[in-house]
């Protein structure tokens, strides 16, 4: 690899870096927009022509005006408690605890980027369950 090449390569990691900074800046005032229902700048992560899958409903939401009027329409009080987010690049993963009402949902968010804006999220959720005693010996509490 001649100097130039390695010059452009450290560019393009500088650069990769910077974005993948900014993009987890988006994600944490997403996630604490969306903890404090404010739908306007929930929202704002996302390009005009997102999409958003459900799976487990099998629902699909095309734009971001419907995306941000469906969950609007939510009559529950929600809740945000992040756990963790992972990724680079185009593709960034968030898992959180979303509380509907009180019951804890454990839910898996995953955002594929088109530049800064998400142009895909699919959104997984699981409820909690009790665990078997047959594992007792195995394995240890998590806290919620």
């Amino acid at each position: 690899m001649n100097d130039q090449q390695k010059n452009d390569q450290q560019k393009q990691e500088q650069s990769s870096g910077v974005r993948d900074q900014e993009i987890r800046a988006a994600l944490n005032e997403h996630w604490a927009a969306s903890d404090a229902n404010d739908f306007e700048t929930e929202h704002l992560i996302y390009h005009e022509d997102a999409v958003l899958d459900y799976p487990q409903s099998g629902e699909r939401t095309r734009g971001r005006s419907n995306i941000q009027c469906q969950r609007a329409s939510q009559p529950s009080k929600k809740r945000f408690t992040i756990r963790r987010i992972i990724g680079g690049g185009d593709l960034w993963v968030t898992e959180f605890v979303l509380t509907y009402d009180g019951k804890p949902s454990y839910t898996v968010s995953i955002m594929e980027f088109r530049g800064d804006k998400v142009a895909r999220e699919t959104q997984y959720f699981a409820d909690p369950f009790p665990p078997p005693a047959s594992r007792a010996q195995w394995v240890e509490r998590m806290d919620p």
